[in-house]
């Protein structure tokens, strides 16, 4: 007999209370939680921070990015929830928006004396490494898959433990400087914070098993895709989420595409095979045409949020691309076109972390003459296929499956470095394949 599937929620509360119990029992080891997207990292460090202040350990949150902090700040501050004494660290140059001015029991300073006394104390990993002198008992890294080990070097005096958080099907962490001399070594800078404190401490690892973001058209995919080890599922069921089309649109593969987004949750919108420079005029006018179409035909969009339908708007769309170079192409474009005004185009590494009803994607091998390291990477590919709440339409010229099959998996993997898993190449052969039920072509 078929045993009754677990609720998700069910599934996701009973992650996230072992998680607690074993953060507030008394543990020394580390305490790493891989996270799916939108899994609900942010929510989890917030109740973890919210846990140890209810135990009497006061706690520091390090995050990546001012606009984290800025996010964990207001998150911590929730009216509804008991109120906890907040700190804000921060840079000389740093300017608080409104929202984090306006919270209560809150002390913003460049200075650490300043907030000594706080529940909870949150500033970046760069300000972090300046602060000498106090210890706390925890420390949360937030996104800590995303964090350099060298960041992690530099902090790791201020703590006795740790609770680690991240998405390791990610963007490893990144560097403008070469750094091949040190591949392979115990102390590579470009080795992510859970690696590091893992090889050398022994570590409790636990999953969340439910992403509320992907809808189960995207969910099932990005999970056997990008998580083979640690699958999940999504969090809500297929007839939630509806993404429907207030009018007809002409016969033409640009609403033939938007038409199949909304009907499945994906679209492959396949140019002709060309090999062209990394701004491709046509593809990036395709991504832009298909923007302006899906917001002029009035897209109305019915989730758990919004159950009696919302109009799409400008700002719940982007589109992502792997070069920044493209990302300015394609923002200059929706500047000058009608209805596209607020759409937001940028590259993996900075949508990364965020949310939108409709991504639309620039295929990072689409055009290419070889595949390369920096553009096979499934990290990229992962990020930029798992931002969306209702659909992803990507825009690809054809021929990549045959670029894969010319550039097998084949780079040598250096000592000391375990080899990644999905690789790239199997990633993307894996996403292609499944988006060859959905091309829609624009030859």
């Amino acid at each position: 007999m078929t045993q009754p599937s677990i609720p998700p929620a069910e599934l996701a509360n009973t992650a996230v209370t072992d998680i607690l119990t074993a953060l507030t029992g008394g543990t020394t080891r580390p305490i790493v939680v891989d996270s799916p997207p939108g899994a609900g990292k942010s929510t989890l460090v917030v109740r973890a921070a919210r846990a140890l202040a209810a135990a009497g350990e006061r706690c520091i949150i390090v995050a990546q990015t001012n606009h984290q902090v800025d996010d964990l700040l207001i998150s911590l501050a929730d009216p509804q929830a008991p109120r906890l004494r907040l700190g804000r660290l921060s840079g000389g140059s740093y300017e608080a928006p409104e929202e984090v001015l306006a919270l209560a029991d809150t002390i913003i300073s460049k200075d650490i004396k300043d907030v000594l006394s706080c529940d909870v104390t949150v500033a970046t990993a760069m300000k972090w490494a300046y602060v000498d002198g106090p210890r706390w008992q925890w420390a949360i890294l937030d996104e800590a898959y995303q964090m350099r080990s060298d960041a992690l070097l530099l902090i790791a005096k201020l703590f006795d433990r740790a609770l680690l958080v991240g998405d390791p099907g990610q963007l490893d962490p990144f560097s403008i400087v070469e750094t091949p001399r040190w591949t392979g070594l115990p102390h590579d800078p470009m080795n992510n914070a859970v690696t590091v404190l893992t090889n050398h401490n022994e570590a409790t690892i636990h999953t969340l098993p439910v992403s509320w973001r992907l809808p189960p058209s995207a969910a099932d995919l990005v999970s056997r895709a990008f998580y083979p080890f640690t699958p999940f599922r999504p969090g809500t069921a297929p007839a939630t989420r509806t993404l429907t089309l207030a009018t007809n649109g002409l016969h033409d593969p640009c609403d033939a595409t938007v038409d199949e987004a909304a009907r499945t949750g994906w679209a492959l919108h396949e140019l002709p095979t060309r090999h062209t420079a990394p701004i491709d005029a046509e593809a990036t006018h395709a991504t832009v045409a298909l923007a302006s179409r899906l917001l002029a035909r009035g897209a109305d969009a019915v989730c758990e949020k919004y159950p009696g339908g919302r109009r799409l708007q400008a700002t719940d769309i982007a589109i992502g691309t792997a070069h920044r170079e493209q990302a300015r192409h394609i923002q200059q474009l929706l500047n000058r076109t009608p209805h596209t005004r607020g759409v937001r185009a940028d590259t993996a590494n900075r949508l990364q972390g965020r949310e939108f009803a409709v991504t639309i994607v620039l295929h990072p091998l689409s055009g290419r003459r070889d595949a390369s390291a920096f553009h096979l990477e499934a990290g990229r590919l992962c990020v930029l296929a798992s931002r969306h709440r209702h659909a992803c339409i990507m825009v690809a010229r054809a021929g990549i499956t045959d670029l894969l099959d010319r550039h097998p998996s084949n780079d040598p993997v250096p000592l000391g470095v375990p080899a990644k898993f999905p690789d790239g190449w199997e990633a993307h052969q894996h996403v292609l394949e499944y988006l060859s039920e959905h091309r829609i072509s624009a030859a």
